[in-house]
C-alpha cells in the first residue's frame, strides 16, 4: 500500500476532488483485499466493509481519517477478523477510524447521536457483502428524514458555534479550510440538510459546486505540502499552495478563496434562515398580510419581497428594495432577489438621477444592517450595476492581520462606522460615499491612495456631484492617512508638522470629513488599529491644523510643550531621578551618550511598549528622556524593578546589550503576519520640522527594536529629540526627530547614506 499511496502522493497532476478519489480508490482496493484475507472467503457473506465521512463522500485527503465500519450479521465473534483488517493499517501509520456493529445496532446509534448519523448519510460499500451495506445505507437516509426536525435544529445551532469558533474563512489571514465560516463544513452541512427535503435553489448547486472545489483543492495540496492533517492554511504555506494549484501568487490564490469562501457562506446562511423558518412553523412566522412598503415592495413572513407588479423596468429598484430591507434590519427574500437578477433592467443612467445618489446615501446611512444587504446585492452582480469599479476589489485579501477583512468588506465595515459620526460634518453625502470608496484603489495596481483618487473622481462624477465635490473627493482619498500617519509619526508640538497637514488638507470642512474617515476607517481595520491613544492624538492634531486652516499661528501651541516647568525644574537638580508608573516613565540624569538608547533596552527587557517618547538636553549638560508605555501581556507592571534595572543601565552597571539580544533569542521574531516578509527601511524627511531631520524606520516587530535603532544612532554622535513608536500586525513604524552634533539638521547626502546603512544593520538578525 505504501508504495502506491507514496506515489499518488508525488503526483501532481492529480488534485483536488479528482486526488481524492484515487486516493478513495486505492483505500477500497486494499480494504476489499484485507476482508478478503481476515475472513478466509473469496466473497464473505454476513459480512461488509463500510466507508463512512468523508471517505464515505469519496474525498480521502491526504490528513483524513479512514472512517470504517466493520458491519456483520449478528456473528458473534469478530474480534481476530477486525484484528487482521485494522493491524495493517495501523502498521502504515494511518490514522484510522473504526467501529464493529450490525446494520441495527449502527443505527440505533445515529438514532441518538448527530455525528454518527452524519457519517452514515455518506454510507458507502467498499467490500463484502453488498446487501448489509445497502441496509445501513437505506436505514440510515429513513431515519435521518423521520428525525429531521430534530437533527435540523441542532445543526443549525452547531453551525453558528462553529462559525463563531473558527471565524471567516473568506476574512481570515489564515483560514480553517474545513471548519471556518465559507469552508467545506458548511457545504457538508447542507447535503446533510438536504438530505430530508431540498434546501438549495435550483441555480446555487452548481455555484456551490465549484466553489466547494476551490476550498478543497487547497485542503488537498497544504495536507500534501505538509505531511500533517492540516485544515488551517497558514501563512508560510500559503506560496508553496498557490503554485501547487498553479496560482501565480499567494494573493491570486487567496482571492480564490475569499471568493468561493463567501459564496459558500452567503448561499449556506440563505439556506439556514429558510430552514429555520420552516421549522418555525406558519404559526410563529408573522401574523396577518403583506405589509406594503412601496410600489411592488411587501414585508412579509419577516423578510422583503417583491411582488408581480414590481415596477421591474426600474433601475433603481434594486437599491429601493435594499434599502426596504436594511433599514427593518432583514434580508431580500430570495426568489425576490433572483427576480431582481433576471428582470435586467435598462443600464443606470448617467449622471445618477438625485433620487438614486439620494437612495445610494440613505442605504449607506442605515449602518452595519445595510451591509449583509449590500453583500447579497454584490453576490448576485446587482452591487456591479452601479459601482463597476468594485469588481477588482470583490473578496480582494488584504496583506496583513492588522485588517480583519478583505478590501470589499472593509469599504462596507467603514461606511457602517461613518454612519455613526455624521454629526462632525456638514456633508453627509460626502462623507458616506468617501467612506464607502476611500480604498478602492487597493484593486489596482499603483499607490492605493492616488490610483483611489483619480478612481472616486472618475466615479462620483458619474454620480451627479458637482466639479467641486469630485475634486474634493479626489484630495480625501489622496490624503485618507495623512491625519493617522501625522499624528502617530510626527510632533504635534513640531509647527512645520501643523502647516504640512493643514497644506495637504486645504480647508476646515475637508478636515472634519478625513477626521470622520479615519476613525471609521481604523474601527473597521480592527481592534489593533484604534485606541484611546491614537484617538487622542488624532483629535489634537485635528483641533490645532482647524485652527491654523482659520489663521492661528502654526507656532502658537505650547501648552503641552516639552519640556514642561516642572521638568525644568527637577532637571536643575543634581541627582538622578527616575520616575515610573501609570505608563510613564520619565528619567532625570546627566546628558551622557545613549541615555535615551538605555532606557529603550530596560523597558524592553520588561516586556513594554514604547508608544512616544520625548528627549531635551540642557545647556548645563542633563539631559531628560521620558517614555509613554504600554504592558501587552500584565494587569500589573513591576515598576520597582523597572526603576532598579534603568538606575543600573544609566550608571553602566547593566549589560544590556547582551541582555537584549538574550531575551530576543529566547522569544523570538513574532509570528509573520503578512504573506509577504516585513523588509525594513528607512526615510528621510527633512521638509516637516523646521530644527530636526525626521527619521522613519519600518522593520519586523520584535524584542529591542526601539533599542538597536537608537544604538545605531548613538553610534553616530546623533541627537535624539523625540520618538513616536507605533505597531501594526507585526511591522512597527518609528519616527525621530533627530539633530546632529551642531544641533542643526542633517542635510548631506553621505550622512545620511552612512545613517541609513547604520540603522538597517542594526536590524539584521
Amino acid at each position: 500500500m505504501v508504495p502506491e499511496r507514496e506515489l499518488l502522493l508525488a503526483d501532481d497532476t492529480v488534485t483536488g476532488a479528482s486526488w481524492c478519489r484515487a486516493h478513495s480508490d486505492l483505500m477500497d482496493a486494499w480494504l476489499a483485499e484485507l476482508l478478503k484475507v481476515a475472513s478466509d472467503s473469496g466473497e464473505p457473506r454476513g459480512l461488509a466493509l463500510v466507508a463512512i465521512g468523508g471517505y464515505g463522500r469519496s474525498e480521502l485527503c491526504p490528513g483524513s481519517d479512514i472512517d470504517v465500519m466493520l458491519v456483520h450479521d449478528k456473528i458473534p465473534d469478530l474480534r481476530s477478523v477486525a484484528d487482521r483488517i485494522w493491524y495493517p493499517i495501523w502498521d502504515q501509520g494511518l490514522k484510522l477510524g473504526q467501529s464493529v456493529s450490525t446494520v441495527k445496532e449502527a443505527l440505533a446509534l445515529a438514532d441518538e447521536d448527530l455525528d454518527t448519523a452524519t457519517a452514515l448519510l455518506s454510507a458507502r460499500h467498499v467490500a463484502g457483502d453488498a446487501s448489509l451495506s445497502a441496509q445501513l445505507g437505506v436505514g440510515a437516509g429513513a431515519q435521518w428524514e423521520r428525525r429531521s426536525k430534530r437533527w435540523l435544529s441542532l445543526l443549525a445551532d452547531r453551525t453558528e458555534e462553529r462559525h463563531a469558533k473558527f471565524g471567516e474563512v473568506a476574512f481570515r489571514l489564515e483560514p480553517d479550510l474545513k471548519e471556518g465560516r465559507g469552508g467545506l463544513r458548511d457545504v457538508h452541512a447542507l447535503g446533510w440538510a438536504g438530505a430530508s427535503h431540498r434546501v438549495l435553489l435550483e441555480h446555487d448547486a452548481e455555484a456551490l459546486t465549484k466553489a466547494y472545489a476551490v476550498i478543497l483543492d487547497a485542503r488537498v495540496e497544504l495536507q500534501r505540502l505538509t505531511g500533517r492533517p492540516n485544515n488551517v492554511l497558514a501563512l508560510q504555506e500559503q506560496p508553496a499552495v498557490a503554485l501547487a494549484l498553479g496560482d501565480k501568487d499567494a494573493d491570486s490564490m487567496m482571492n480564490r478563496i475569499a471568493e468561493s469562501a463567501r459564496l459558500i457562506a452567503w448561499t449556506s446562511d440563505d439556506a439556514w434562515r429558510r430552514i429555520r423558518s420552516d421549522l418555525r412553523g406558519k404559526v410563529s412566522r408573522a401574523a396577518g398580510r403583506a405589509r406594503v412598503l412601496g410600489k411592488g415592495i411587501v414585508l412579509k413572513d419577516g423578510e422583503v419581497e417583491l411582488t408581480d407588479d414590481a415596477p421591474w423596468s426600474d433601475p433603481l429598484l434594486p437599491l429601493k428594495v435594499a434599502l426596504a430591507a436594511a433599514t427593518r434590519e432583514t434580508v431580500i427574500e430570495r426568489h425576490s432577489l433572483e427576480r431582481l437578477v433576471a428582470a435586467d433592467p435598462p443600464p443606470v443612467p448617467e449622471p445618477w438621477p438625485s433620487e438614486l445618489l439620494k437612495l445610494f446615501v440613505d442605504l449607506l446611512l442605515v449602518g452595519q444592517p445595510a451591509i449583509r444587504v449590500i453583500e447579497a446585492l454584490d453576490q448576485r452582480g446587482l452591487w456591479l450595476r452601479l459601482l463597476p469599479e468594485w469588481r477588482p476589489v470583490q473578496a480582494r485579501p488584504q496583506h496583513n492581520a492588522y485588517h480583519l477583512f478583505t478590501v470589499d468588506r472593509h469599504l462596507l465595515e467603514t461606511a457602517a462606522q461613518a454612519s455613526r459620526l455624521t454629526s462632525r460634518v456638514s456633508r453627509v453625502d460626502m462623507l458616506m460615499v468617501v467612506a464607502v470608496l476611500h480604498d478602492i484603489g487597493k484593486g489596482y495596481p499603483g499607490d492605493h491612495s492616488i490610483v483611489g483618487a483619480d478612481l472616486i473622481k472618475t466615479m462620483t462624477a458619474r454620480m451627479g456631484f458637482p466639479p467641486e465635490d469630485v475634486e474634493s473627493f479626489g484630495e480625501m482619498v489622496r490624503y485618507h492617512l495623512l491625519l493617522p500617519d501625522a499624528a502617530t509619526r510626527r510632533d504635534l508640538d513640531d509647527p512645520g508638522t501643523l502647516k504640512t497637514v493643514g497644506g495637504k488638507v486645504g480647508n476646515p470642512e475637508r478636515l472634519a470629513q478625513l477626521w470622520a474617515l479615519t476613525e471609521a476607517d481604523s474601527l473597521a481595520t480592527g481592534p489593533s488599529a484604534w485606541s484611546p491613544w491614537k484617538s487622542s492624538l488624532v483629535a489634537e492634531l485635528v483641533s490645532r491644523v482647524d485652527r491654523v486652516l482659520k489663521g492661528a499661528p502654526a507656532d502658537s501651541f505650547s501648552g503641552d510643550a516639552f519640556p514642561t516647568d516642572p521638568q525644568l525644574d527637577k532637571l536643575a537638580r543634581p541627582e538622578e531621578i527616575i520616575e515610573a508608573g501609570d505608563s510613564l516613565v520619565t528619567v532625570y540624569t546627566a546628558d551622557r551618550p545613549g541615555t535615551f538608547s538605555r532606557v529603550a533596552g530596560v523597558l524592553a527587557l520588561h516586556g513594554l511598549d514604547v508608544l512616544t517618547a520625548s528627549a531635551y538636553s540642557s545647556d548645563d549638560d542633563r539631559a531628560l528622556a521620558q517614555f509613554q508605555v504600554a504592558d501587552p501581556r500584565r494587569d500589573v507592571t513591576p515598576w520597582d524593578k523597572v526603576r532598579k534595572d534603568l538606575g543600573l543601565a544609566l550608571g553602566g552597571g547593566l549589560a544590556l546589550q547582551a541582555r537584549v539580544a538574550e531575551r530576543a533569542r529566547t522569544y523570538g521574531r513574532k509570528k509573520p503576519t503578512t504573506r509577504s516578509p516585513i523588509e525594513a527601511s528607512v526615510r528621510f524627511d527633512n521638509n516637516t520640522s523646521q530644527s530636526a531631520t525626521v527619521v522613519e524606520v519600518h522593520a519586523p516587530d520584535g524584542v529591542g527594536v526601539l533599542y538597536r535603532i537608537t544604538r545605531a544612532l548613538v553610534d553616530l554622535d546623533l541627537d535624539i529629540r523625540s520618538a513616536k513608536v507605533q505597531t501594526m500586525g507585526g511591522k512597527v513604524v518609528d519616527s525621530f526627530y533627530i539633530r546632529g552634533r551642531d544641533g542643526n539638521k542633517i542635510a548631506d547626502e553621505y550622512t545620511l547614506g552612512e545613517l541609513q546603512r547604520a540603522i538597517l544593520h542594526s536590524l539584521e538578525d
